[in-house]
């Protein structure tokens, strides 16, 4: 029983025992997890159990993940957002490619219109569609759906994203924390950073202070005379917010280099994770971002103003998720995520955004010029000298 589960595992390199293994099966056996409806067994109940047993370190949960999921294909259950989206509708038979012409010609439809126009289509729609434009399908020009195009529409049940343009997001999406112990390939960044460090002596003397030690020892007639000093440490402190998932996927490599970086350099170095603008809430482990929040009002009242505040994004989103309660792709915030930009900015008054997308694209995304104007144009390109003008910046 789950014998080809476990060497998957094992073939993933996790370090798993037969030990491990068999107390699953006790659990299985014993009824930790069951039949939790008419439809059967959940796969999430099995994935919590499994992982409890068999995973001992939270570093290996995301290999454990992909072995999971690499096992499991096909099983995974889709979760319930108020009201379910039938899969039959969102079969995807065609992937829709129109041309510049032709996409000019879809007009947008406003915030409130597209919320209240689906409202509408799920009561109207009893069935399939593709290739439409009105109704919740695959493959059309409908604001609602999967696979087609629109300039402004919910994206649902699709894997990822294409044409970087949806306000809202029907599907649950998971999102991997950035590795902080990513390698360098150049340690120019490191050398960018250092541009924001301010040195003092703290701790215990465990350093020699080679100037006192000669001038002691010469003034005690030749008697050796050794002084120590505390080390020096980079005092400067840094609260760090990273936008994650979505089309900062596109990223995540120089984002995990720029992370890595900056965790070796500041010693007083605090992140959190957002996705796509700050709201009323950010979270330190993206597996557990709805389970474990950390409101914003209270991390704007836990560090004081001698943070240097710095914004990792690409700021790549619709100008609703600034501007628009209710704007967030995956719920409904209650105030605009400009809002909650000024209140981070107004609370620690050294700030930057760094931006990893290329600095040439930026005229082109309307919500990029957005974030620049709440910042007071303080947006850097993710490049060494980009870097060397936030770091100038936040030093002053």
């Amino acid at each position: 029983m789950l014998i080809d589960f476990f060497y998957t595992l094992r073939s993933a390199k996790l370090p798993v025992s037969v030990k491990e293994y068999l107390t699953l099966l006790e659990a299985v056996k014993a009824g930790v997890v069951g039949p939790t409806s008419e439809d059967g067994y959940s796969i999430d109940d099995f994935y919590y159990l499994s992982r409890t047993a068999l995973v001992k370190d939270e570093k290996h949960y995301d290999k454990f993940d992909r072995a999971f999921a690499a096992y499991f294909k096909g099983v995974e259950m889709i979760a319930d957002f108020t009201k379910d989206v039938p899969l039959e509708w969102l079969r995807k038979n065609l992937e829709l490619e129109l041309s510049p012409e032709e996409k000019a010609k879809i007009e947008k439809m406003g915030w409130d219109e597209l919320m209240e126009t689906l409202k509408k289509r799920f009561e109207e729609q009893k069935e399939r569609h593709e290739g439409g434009n009105r109704m919740i399908g695959t493959g059309g020009t409908s604001p609602f759906g999967a696979y087609g195009y629109n300039p402004q529409g919910v994206r649902i049940g699709q894997d990822k994203g294409r044409n970087k343009s949806a306000v809202k997001v029907w599907d649950q999406r998971a999102y991997k924390d950035y590795d902080d112990t990513q390698e360098l390939g150049t340690r120019n960044i490191k050398v960018a950073l250092r541009r924001l460090r301010k040195f003092a002596r703290e701790g215990s003397a465990e350093e020699l202070d080679l100037d006192d030690t000669i001038r002691s020892t010469a003034a005690n007639a030749g008697y050796l005379d050794i002084k120590m000093v505390p080390e020096r440490h980079n005092n400067v402190k840094v609260l760090l917010l990273m936008d994650v998932g979505g089309t900062m996927d596109e990223h995540i490599h120089r984002v995990e280099e720029m992370f890595s970086a900056a965790k070796s350099e500041f010693k007083h170095l605090e992140f959190y994770y957002f996705h796509n603008c700050v709201y009323d809430f950010m979270w330190k482990n993206n597996k557990r971002r709805f389970s474990e929040k950390f409101a914003t009002w209270d991390i704007i009242r836990k560090y004081n103003k001698d943070y240097k505040l710095v914004f990792i994004g690409d700021a790549t989103m619709s100008p609703y998720e600034i501007l628009q309660p209710g704007g967030s792709v995956e719920y409904n915030n209650e105030e605009a995520g400009a809002e909650w930009l000024q209140r981070l900015t107004n609370a620690f008054p050294k700030f930057a955004w760094i931006n990893p997308e290329p600095q040439g694209v930026w005229q082109y995304r309307q919500s990029i010029a957005v974030i620049q104007q709440l910042l007071n144009q303080r947006m850097y390109p993710l490049t060494i000298k980009g870097l060397e003008e936030a770091m100038r910046l936040l030093s002053k």
